[in-house]
């Protein structure tokens, strides 16, 4: 058994530890006896890669490099993983990712940037003067029902949801997507946005192991029986950093 991940722009997204998140798949993936295929799609490959994987990760950058696949994603590839999305393809899109996969960014001068429309959010930049949203972040998600889930944002832009029903999760600290309505993040389909960088998969195994559940029962069927895990160290490293917030 193996199991595609597709990497989105790994050498133009990948801030704040990003890489991590594919570190993380690939490690609890061998220790399922099931092997992990990366693959590197950027620029210079062909968008028709996209809707051939099993797992897509996409992560935030600056904003130079977020303007480089803004205008990849226009091209076409924006259409392929819109259609993966739509497909059930289980899916991380972290920060700028995720706000591309919104409706658009309004800079602060006023600049529409159309995102690719497949989350039904819009982010909105709150000016030079307003503070970013920094630091550590505990959220509960209906998805892992009772668990605390913890990680790292860094954001200036605000994001917010057509209906909060949508959302990943609800902070418990933090301030999620835009520090007023308690959200954090998008879920839709099998894929997930969110501010959550640290990365967001080595702390929080339960979401790690979601996505690739999600990707075998899609592949292989939902008769496959995954291997239970041993995830007590995760868990006490987790648990270490929430009892010193």
């Amino acid at each position: 058994m193996n199991i595609n991940i597709g990497w989105l722009y790994p050498d133009l997204m990948n801030t704040y530890g990003d890489r991590g998140n594919i570190i993380a798949l690939g490690y609890w993936l061998k220790k399922m006896g099931i092997e992990p295929v990366i693959n590197k799609i950027s620029v210079n490959e062909p968008a028709d890669l996209i809707p051939k994987m099993d797992i897509i990760f996409m992560g935030g950058a600056q904003d130079k490099q977020q303007e480089i696949v803004n205008k990849d994603l226009k091209n076409n590839k924006g259409k392929y993983l819109k259609e993966a999305i739509i497909s059930g393809i289980p899916g991380l899109y972290v920060c700028g990712a995720y706000q591309f996969l919104g409706k658009y960014y309004k800079e602060a001068d006023g600049n529409i940037i159309d995102g690719i429309g497949i989350f039904d959010v819009y982010t909105e930049s709150p000016g030079m003067n307003i503070p970013r949203c920094i630091g550590n972040i505990v959220i509960e998600s209906k998805l892992f029902s009772g668990t605390q889930l913890l990680g790292f944002e860094n954001h200036g832009g605000r994001t917010y949801l057509a209906d909060k029903k949508q959302a990943f999760a609800n902070i418990i600290k933090g301030n999620g997507n835009n520090g007023e309505d308690g959200t954090e993040g998008f879920f839709y389909k099998n894929s997930i946005g969110s501010y959550m960088h640290g990365p967001i998969l080595p702390k929080n195994p339960e979401v790690a192991l979601f996505l690739i559940k999600k990707a075998v029962d899609r592949k292989y069927g939902k008769s496959v029986k995954l291997k239970k895990l041993n995830d007590k160290w995760e868990n006490k490293a987790r648990e270490f950093v929430l009892s010193n917030l």
